[in-house]
């Protein structure tokens, strides 16, 4: 089953990790952000490994 929603809860610390890793997806500003109308399916396995490597584990997909 396919990503259907990503999310990122309060405490990101602005490490830039998740954009490294899935810039497709994932965006700095202030904080980590995810970018509207992005491609989950198609980043499904960067999504996960953005989750994984996060260091404050903020990061939630289902």
């Amino acid at each position: 089953m396919s990503i259907q929603k990503v999310w990122i809860e309060e405490g990101c610390t602005a490490c830039a990790l998740c954009e490294e890793i899935c810039p497709d997806v994932f965006e700095m500003e202030d904080e980590a952000v995810v970018k509207d109308g992005a491609d989950f399916a198609s980043n499904e396995n960067d999504i996960k490994e953005a989750a994984e490597s996060c260091p404050v584990e903020v990061i939630k997909f289902e």
